[in-house]
């Protein structure tokens, strides 16, 4: 056996959703071999002692995008038409060394949170692919593809510059590493494109095995929008051009009709809920109870470290919690164990990574973080679970693991220079994005 965790309180995330104290975690090969109250009998190579530590399954952020963690800040309290010119000026600007040095900061922000996979749709997909790689994190890639194309236009798949895009980053990237890095198809939403581009990602994706990302209906103007132009939802509009031929996630879902949400349930779209982004940027956010009673899976997502702030995705639990009781004005909605199914097992799923992770299970990839409950504001606990949703921070994880190999223990990445990576924005990608040209 390669590794040992020791008298550990294990959060399991199983079907029973079974809470072991007192738990031995074995490890070997990169998989989980053995929970148990009792240790094994032969000596592991290496014994972590988890007194003290809640271990839980790697939290899973199904939405983000990971290079923008260099314009974190620098869009703040500024409205949303402000803040979206101020991104795209940015972005016009923006280059693949930024895109890779921003995409190992926000990286290693999400090992120190606890979090062992993530799903991107941004651009510079190759450059992101290179930092998931060195990092040892798992990673859904989506390149957010945009644009009209008319209808009189030439079009061709094989020659058109995002549709090619795709087909190199797939043909490097796509199952790197036994599928820790996986790509996605992907467009940016619903009203920035049109179906001839959709009709040729969904084909594709079809083709290669993809899923699919996207935002969707996620301010009233682009459902109302939508309507207007077409006579349906967006939702239903990408529906009939067969986005949805795939498994998708969709960020947002917030404005789709109750026949939107079910037509999608039944389409395998996962709707990914961003509340964090969603409240800073003074919107409503995913009617997450409303989604799981129409039979959509239910996910979550931080968005980008310029929208929001931070890549806590225990703070996105508790938020997401909070904005359904709230909505509902019930207290009772949305408990503990539903708000930490959606961070591990429901993001698994989204991913296609169901059968590899989202819960600690015998033959389950080694994919976990250990939580420390010893700080004050987790005493004392009376509830596990409560306590990991209602009183837990992202800075109380002690220690991440992806496939049994340690990615950030008590202040240290061992596979990422953070020294390196903060001189690489500091020297050059922020004065490149932010230098004024006179």
């Amino acid at each position: 056996m390669d590794t040992l965790i020791s008298n550990v309180t294990a959060v399991t995330m199983n079907p029973n959703m079974d809470v072991i104290f007192g738990a031995y975690i074995g490890i070997d090969g990169g998989k989980i071999v053995s929970i148990a109250k009792q240790p094994p009998e032969q000596p592991p190579r290496t014994i972590i002692d988890g007194t003290g530590m809640v271990a839980v399954p790697g939290l899973i952020n199904c939405h983000t995008h990971l290079a923008t963690s260099v314009l974190r800040g620098s869009l703040d309290d500024l409205s949303n038409s402000q803040a979206l010119e101020a991104l795209l000026q940015k972005e016009a600007k923006m280059d693949s060394r930024t895109a890779k040095a921003a995409a190992l900061l926000s990286i290693a922000e999400c090992l120190r949170f606890g979090i062992t996979s993530v799903s991107d749709l941004y651009y510079y997909p190759d450059a992101t692919a290179q930092a998931a790689a060195q990092s040892g994190i798992k990673a859904n890639l989506a390149l957010s593809s945009y644009r009209f194309i008319d209808q009189n236009e030439d079009f061709d798949f094989e020659t058109d510059e995002q549709c090619q895009e795709l087909v190199r980053v797939t043909d490097a990237w796509h199952g790197y590493d036994n599928g820790r890095i996986r790509i996605d198809a992907g467009i940016y939403a619903e009203y920035t494109s049109n179906y001839r581009l959709w009709e040729a990602l969904a084909g594709y994706a079809w083709e290669k095995g993809l899923g699919m990302q996207l935002h969707l209906a996620e301010t009233p103007a682009e459902a109302d929008s939508c309507l207007e132009r077409t006579g349906m939802g967006p939702g239903e509009l990408l529906s009939c051009h067969n986005l949805f031929s795939v498994p998708a996630t969709a960020a947002g879902c917030t404005y789709l009709s109750p026949q939107e949400r079910k037509l999608l349930g039944k389409k395998n779209v996962t709707a990914v809920a961003t509340p964090l982004t969603a409240c800073k940027n003074g919107l409503a956010s995913t009617p997450i109870t409303a989604c799981l009673k129409d039979g959509m899976n239910v996910a979550l997502g931080t968005g980008g470290a310029a929208e929001c702030g931070s890549l806590d995705l225990f703070e996105t639990m508790r938020w997401a919690a909070m904005n359904a009781r709230q909505a509902g004005e019930d207290p009772t909605a949305l408990p503990a164990q539903a708000a930490l199914l959606m961070a591990t097992v429901t993001g698994a799923r989204a991913q296609g990574r169901q059968a590899e992770c989202g819960m600690l299970a015998v033959g389950m990839d080694a994919d976990l973080a250990l939580v420390d409950f010893s700080a004050p504001h987790l005493i004392p606990c009376h509830n596990v679970l409560n306590g990991l949703l209602w009183s837990a921070k992202g800075s109380d994880v002690a220690m991440t693991m992806v496939r049994g190999r340690i990615l950030y223990q008590s202040g240290k990445f061992p596979t990422i220079d953070l020294r390196e990576v903060v001189s690489e924005l500091t020297g050059y990608a922020i004065p490149h994005l932010f230098t004024q040209v006179s």
